[in-house]
């Protein structure tokens, strides 16, 4: 569950710290006093974008830290593993979030940095926020059958998984054909280009860093007279009286007195002993050179001409001998496969044939596996719809499948073969008895669709994990005895999450086990928001200015005191053994 909340300059927010509960909470206030600022915050928490609009005025940056103590097998915590981050499901989890004045985001997990695509991975597992804009995606048809998808996760999950391994097998297999069956005179082209290509590059006979030592040996060619001039003066030089000669005889006549004087003499005649050796052995290596320097205008010339060849290869074909080389080996491979392309078409037609017809029959499974699951998804919403006093309303999730003129042929229908499946789903819903079945879009009022999507969140709640649950005004358009029944839904939904709801309603404000009060003052010239964990005086004070308005008297009073009262035995009853 979330644990505390702290926000740092964030619109009208300058500070605030506040700690939460299990259970049911409720954030009421007047009308623009920061309700929705708080919701923002944990949108930040979760991964929403930031806008250097949030930020206070006059401030550099706005900075939100959440709190949450989750059960030490959450999913989450694997989550996190996978993305390279530490943290233990012994200890609490924080995320913090930083937004600047120049728009740029600073988000940290456990005092570690990651960038918002992370931060929403594991936000999405934390916080699930749902304001008008959910109203919106009920409305969507496109959405129901991911809405489907997701409730029948344990009974589709495994049959879509392996459509959608068939579908990417299949796929990668039909573009191969389309495209080998619409490049038939480009084939042909390159073809014979190829077989240009190749036939020039064999031609060639290149060898693998040919290029690298032809130049070597041209460079050698090239100036082997002065190389020969200059090594056979270096010899001669070392060599003759006044090279090793001289240095001879300066070992004997140090050979003659070093006895005298061992200790100054015999380390400079050693020096001397292993210098003449090492110079008459640099004279021996420098004859061998010497010997086998060549003079070859003739070689040189077909140095010359070899590498003026591999010259023009590269300027088609590569930097170098082996780009050149490994160029002929991927056309010789391109080649082939252009020579035996009938048999490519016929290879690859038959396989798709064949992928198609099981692709086919995993598609029907899983329309099967559908059918099955909306059957169910239906009774639960009605059940669920029951306890918000629409016990008359009717609901089918009702599957097609989306023709197409050329789509693979099912059950006598051409039909369209997506990642999806072949299905397409709807919501049908009929508020009264008699009344025929409907799309949601076209009947549903603002009041029914926030209890159909409280129902739906009742069943989903079960699914998903997901422990903290926020509820953004969702009441809005309903009163008297519906709005009595979100208040027992969400009160009811609390007990397998941790739910908030900013609400005007008092009959949805005295079912919460928590209240707090979102109060905008102004201090000096300053607008000022703060937020308050409301005493059983508070919450009678507070319910009476949501049922009286400004104005609060002895009547309002004593009604927001009933209203507790009544609620209280309420969740007495819910508890209570049957």
């Amino acid at each position: 569950m979330l644990m505390t909340l702290s926000i740092r300059n964030l619109a009208v927010i300058e500070a605030v710290d506040v700690s939460f509960h299990a259970g049911f909470h409720v954030l009421t206030g007047e009308t623009g006093a920061g309700k929705s600022i708080v919701i923002d915050a944990l949108g930040l928490i979760a991964g929403g974008r930031g806008s250097a609009d949030l930020i206070r005025y006059g401030c550099d940056k706005a900075e939100i830290e959440a709190m949450f103590d989750l059960h030490h097998n959450h999913p989450v915590w694997n989550a996190l593993e996978q993305l390279g981050i530490s943290a233990e499901p012994d200890e609490h989890l924080i995320i913090r979030r930083e937004v600047t004045s120049q728009g740029k985001s600073t988000s940290r997990i456990n005092g570690q940095l990651v960038n918002l695509t992370m931060l929403r991975e594991i936000g999405e597992q934390l916080i699930n926020i749902h304001g008008q804009h959910e109203h919106q995606n009920l409305m969507r048809a496109d959405r129901h059958l991911h809405l489907l998808d997701t409730y029948g996760e344990a009974v589709i999950g495994p049959v879509k998984r392996l459509y959608q391994e068939k579908y990417a097998s299949f796929s990668r297999v039909e573009k191969e054909y389309r495209e080998l069956m619409t490049n038939s005179q480009k084939t042909y082209q390159m073809l014979d280009l190829y077989r240009f290509q190749l036939e020039e590059i064999s031609a060639a006979s290149l060898k693998s860093g040919e290029d690298e030592w032809l130049l070597e040996e041209r460079v050698k060619l090239s100036h082997s007279e002065k190389m020969m001039d200059s090594v056979s003066g270096a010899y001669d030089l070392i060599y003759g009286q006044h090279g090793l000669g001289t240095l001879s005889t300066a070992v004997s006549r140090l050979e003659d007195v070093a006895q005298y004087d061992e200790k100054e003499l015999k380390p400079i005649l050693e020096q001397l002993q292993s210098a003449y050796y090492q110079l008459e052995d640099a004279a021996f290596q420098l004859r061998d050179y010497r010997d086998d320097i060549e003079f070859n205008p003739e070689r040189l010339n077909e140095v010359e001409e070899r590498l003026d060849l591999i010259s023009s290869l590269r300027r088609k074909y590569g930097e170098n001998v082996d780009e050149i080389l490994a160029y002929y080996n991927n056309i010789f491979q391109e080649t082939h496969a252009l020579e035996n392309k009938d048999e490519r078409l016929e290879e690859l037609k038959a396989r798709r044939d064949d992928l198609l017809t099981d692709l086919i029959a995993t598609a029907q499974e899983l329309s099967e596996a559908r059918q099955m699951c909306a059957a169910d998804l239906a009774g639960q919403v009605e059940k669920e719809l029951k306890d918000l006093h629409m016990e008359r309303t009717s609901l089918e999730v009702r599957l097609d499948r989306l023709e197409d003129p050329k789509g693979a042929e099912i059950d006598g229908r051409k039909i369209r073969l997506t990642r999806q499946g072949v299905d397409i789903a709807e919501f049908m819903i009929s508020p009264n008895p008699g009344e025929p079945l409907r799309p949601l879009s076209k009947i549903a009022s603002g009041g029914e669709l926030s209890r159909m999507m409280l129902a739906m969140k009742s069943i989903f709640a079960r699914h998903d994990r997901i422990p903290v649950l926020i509820f953004d005004e969702v009441d809005t358009g309903v009163s008297g005895r519906a709005a009595q029944s979100i208040a027992e839904k969400l009160d009811k939904l609390a007990d397998q999450c941790q739910v908030f709801s900013i609400t005007h309603l008092p009959q949805v404000a005295c079912m919460a086990e928590h209240q707090y009060l979102i109060e905008k003052n102004i201090e000096g010239e300053r607008t000022m928001t703060r937020v308050e964990e409301l005493s059983d005086r508070g919450r009678i004070e507070e319910l009476a200015r949501m049922l009286g308005g400004v104005e609060i008297t002895e009547k309002t009073l004593h009604h927001a005191q009933e209203m507790l009262k009544l609620a209280e035995e309420r969740k007495a009853a819910k508890t209570a053994p049957e």
